[in-house]
């Protein structure tokens, strides 16, 4: 048989040639393969290319149990924006700690598939891959800048006590001026969300180099609006909570014409310990 994808590799041994073998094997039910993995880390075109995704901008930890205990810090009313030269004027030593509670929850992504698809092996494999990965990614980067639809997963474009300020000036100078202000709160500015555009745009000026060399990541996904920019010391404000497993499935029937849906999905979770050390710009 012609295979459109002739030179996809089985020998790596993905997801995708996972979930292919148990497809084949089936008696055709539904199916689940689970992966000892998060998903969206295994997206093969990733290793190729310096593309970081939100999740690339954290740290993160596995979770055996829920729910899961962590220490926030949010700023309480009066909080300067502005330190001074001594601890005692500084934003943080307003501070106060507490503990909070918080769980995971699931993040899937579906596409329905026409039936030869699954009849053919080397095809599935590479159709998880490469597309069904990439919707989970891009599902995965709208969860964490927008939120769950359940709440469990708090956006972090709309954390409560997240800073927010208008930035009508020149790209290029409100982000400089702006990973300044995320310092202010004692953190280090290490990572920007960007919507694409704007990412290029840094590109042409020569900010993105300048940003590189002094260890800022910036992430771009067309999740964030075009007017917007997320700067942050985005590894102290937060943790991305993992399960540390994903799966696959086939559900036979499940798409709204009666097709076969093929799912994948993860259960994330985040904890906000520190939400004062985003900024985001609105640059209308």
């Amino acid at each position: 048989m012609q295979h459109a994808l002739a030179d996809y590799d089985l020998t790596e041994h993905g997801p995708g040639e996972q979930f292919a073998r148990a497809v084949l094997a089936s008696d055709g039910g539904d199916v689940d393969v689970p992966i000892a993995a998060s998903l969206p880390t295994l997206f093969p075109l990733a290793k190729h290319r310096p593309r970081y995704t939100v999740r690339h901008l954290l740290k993160s930890a596995t979770v055996t149990e829920e729910p899961v205990t962590y220490v926030s810090e949010a700023p309480t009313p009066g909080t300067p924006e502005i330190a001074g030269t001594s601890y005692e004027t500084s934003p943080e030593a307003t501070f106060v700690p507490r503990l909070v509670e918080t769980k995971l929850t699931e993040v899937t992504a579906g596409v329905a598939v026409p039936p030869d698809l699954l009849r053919d092996p080397t095809l599935l494999a590479g159709f998880v891959d490469y597309r069904v990965l990439v919707r989970l990614g891009t599902i995965e980067n709208e969860v964490l800048l927008h939120g769950s639809a359940d709440s469990v997963i708090p956006g972090l474009i709309g954390l409560p006590g997240a800073r927010r300020r208008a930035a009508p000036g020149e790209l290029t100078a409100e982000v400089i001026t702006a990973a300044g202000e995320v310092e202010e709160m004692g953190g280090s500015c290490d990572a920007i969300v960007a919507h694409p555009n704007r990412y290029w745009d840094l590109l042409g000026s020569g900010m993105l180099a300048r940003l590189g060399e002094v260890g800022i990541r910036v992430s771009r996904t067309r999740m964030i609006a075009p007017d917007q920019v997320l700067l942050g010391d985005f590894r102290a404000a937060v943790t991305l909570l993992e399960s540390g497993t994903s799966q696959v499935s086939l559900c036979r029937g499940a798409g709204p014409d009666g097709s076969d849906v093929i799912t994948a999905g993860l259960r994330l979770g985040l904890a906000v310990h520190l939400p004062q050390h985003f900024l985001l710009l609105d640059l209308r």
